[in-house]
């Protein structure tokens, strides 16, 4: 049996389930041990500690010219000392220019069942992945497991589909006839899926896995290699996936410099050198928006990102405004607000918010969003996990300067102990009073657990400025509460034209920083905090180009 008809159930149901955006996941999203087996926690700790202060060999990238590794881990805050083979940026570009041609040449339908074999290669590996987060990104357990494993893996077989699906919505060849009156013109013609060339993918530092796999597999099914270059501060989850992808490779003889690690630290970063290089073809991107402005820029490249934006979540009448509370206080700390969709302007009108018992006022709102914080953050079997730890030193100085924004200090950000991890960097969230006049002080993402609490003049004005920020600014994501139907077609049809999904009315166990794979695009690519979306066909179709050849047709 080939990997394709080993894996064309899951490609088929992958492939449907793109088209129904009804709940589908392949690959379990909670570290079972019925699932996963008894020991596979205990044995993916011992694999990522093994590796520590030593040379990350697997990857069979020979001959490097360096090794290179700086992570630290958010939780000790000492260096991991793991190494990574280091190359120029010449060398890795010619490599992928030599597999260009051999992985162009694959069908698809090989091309497929080699990805998803590498997935499965990934799957055994989710709890070593999911510790190579945590001591990278600063994520909690249960979110490195989710995130950089199944829900990534979800995320690449996701834009394995879709890339499937295009390539195999035309006929690879058609008789042509076409009546002239007396006679006939009868032609053959062929279509060919061809590739654009050399792939970059740009990863960041929070999502190391989650980020960079749906660009990865999106190139690597449409026949493009694919160069991927982590954030020096999260190099090893990604590292594995890469790792898995070029052991199958192998094991298929074909090369393995379809994919390759580009690993560089924080003197001598090569980001720029390879994004500028005149044969890569294909960018991917997530991180800041002033690097991400400039890779759009670069001339004769496809270029997908995801940059920074402003999440409002708008605050109008609820049915229980303490499940409101408690739904924005979780999400607002969870993994300490360092999601590109957590939420930042609370907008509250001054009257105050509409509930069943009557008007909850602007300060109790405040008041009770500062009590579920601290009521979760002081939950020693919760808050330390939900929080997670930071991972740049420089958000940390971010959260400490929110308080120079001016406002009123309804909840000032501190430190908790770890259990687990006594040095663990950690900052609890701060919330911060600004009036809607203050406009330059929240019209900027401020990356990280901070709030900032928007007294309105009423709900409409509360509408204008969430959908002004996502314009001007760019917004992943927006919260909403209201019980008015007349409202709420307001706030999603004014934020649809702001490309800015909504959720509304969240509580209990669903949060507005969520995103499901099959289901939900993460990003729209229609307002400035990217120019793509994951997974809608767009983000694929870009990577190849059709070209059609036609002859008279043989009698």
């Amino acid at each position: 049996m080939n990997l394709f008809e080993k894996h064309k159930d899951i490609l088929d149901q992958a492939v449907k389930a793109l088209h129904e955006r009804t709940f589908f996941a392949a690959y379990p999203e909670h570290p079972s041990p019925k699932i996963y087996g008894e020991t596979a926690d205990e044995e993916g700790r011992n694999r990522f500690q093994s590796g520590l202060g030593k040379k990350f060999e697997e990857l069979q990238q020979a001959d490097p010219e360096a090794w290179v590794g700086v992570e630290e881990s958010p939780y000790t805050q000492d260096a991991l000392n793991i190494t990574y083979p280091s190359f120029s940026v010449n060398v890795l570009v010619d490599r992928a220019k030599n597999a260009y041609h051999t992985w162009r040449k694959v069908s698809p339908e090989e091309r497929a069942g080699i990805l998803i074999e590498s997935l499965e290669g990934v799957k055994a590996r989710f709890f070593e992945i999911a510790y190579a987060t945590m001591h990278t990104t600063g994520q909690g357990y249960m979110m490195a497991f989710q995130a950089s494993g199944p829900h990534a893996a979800d995320r690449a077989l996701e834009a394995v589909a879709a890339g499937y699906e295009e390539l195999n919505r035309f006929p690879a060849t058609a008789h042509w006839d076409k009546p002239m009156g007396k006679y006939n013109i009868t032609l053959d013609k062929q279509w060919r899926a061809v590739p654009k060339g050399v792939s970059l993918v740009i990863g960041c530092s929070t999502f190391p896995t989650w980020n960079s796999v749906p660009g990865l597999y999106a190139s690597l099914i449409t026949g493009n290699p694919a160069i991927v270059k982590p954030h020096p501060g999260a190099v090893l989850p990604i590292a594995i996936v890469v790792a898995e992808i070029r052991k199958v490779l192998l094991e298929n003889d074909l090369d393995p410099n379809i994919c390759q690690l580009a690993v560089d630290d924080f003197d001598k970063m090569i980001t720029k050198e390879l994004a500028e290089h005149q044969d890569v073809k294909l960018i991917d991107y997530t991180g800041n928006s002033a690097f991400g402005s400039y890779l759009e820029g670069l001339a004769g490249k496809a270029v997908f990102t995801e940059k920074t934006g402003v999440n409002s979540a708008i605050l109008d009448s609820v049915e229980n405004i303490d499940k409101v509370a408690a739904n924005l206080a979780f999400s607002l700390t969870l993994y300490s607000g360092q999601m590109c969709t957590a939420p930042q302007n609370f907008y509250v009108p001054e009257e105050g918010i509409g509930t069943p018992e009557g008007k909850v006022s602007f300060d109790e709102f405040a008041q009770k969003l500062a009590d579920n914080i601290n009521g979760l953050v002081d939950n020693p079997k919760a808050g330390p996990f939900v929080l997670g730890a930071i991972q740049n030193k420089k958000t940390c100085d971010r959260i400490g300067d929110a308080a120079d924004l001016g406002g009123k200090v309804w909840l000032e950000s501190r430190s908790i102990e770890n259990p687990m991890f006594k040095n663990a960097r950690i900052s609890t969230p701060v919330v911060i009073e600004m009036d809607a006049a203050q406009k330059e002080k929240y019209s900027t993402e401020l990356f990280g657990p901070i709030a900032l609490l928007i007294k309105t003049k009423n709900t409409d004005q509360s509408i204008a400025l969430a959908q002004e920020m996502a314009m001007q600014h760019g917004a992943i994501s927006c919260g909403a509460y209201t019980t008015d139907p007349e409202v709420k077609e307001k706030i999603a049809d004014e934020m649809a034209l702001a490309a800015t999904p909504v959720s509304f009315n969240l509580v209990g166990g669903i949060y507005m920083n969520q995103n499901a794979g099959f289901s939900d695009f993460h990003v729209t690519g229609g307002n400035p905090a990217g120019n793509a979306s994951f997974t809608n066909p767009e983000y694929v179709v870009k990577r190849f180009t059709w070209v059609g050849h036609r002859e008279p047709a043989r009698v």
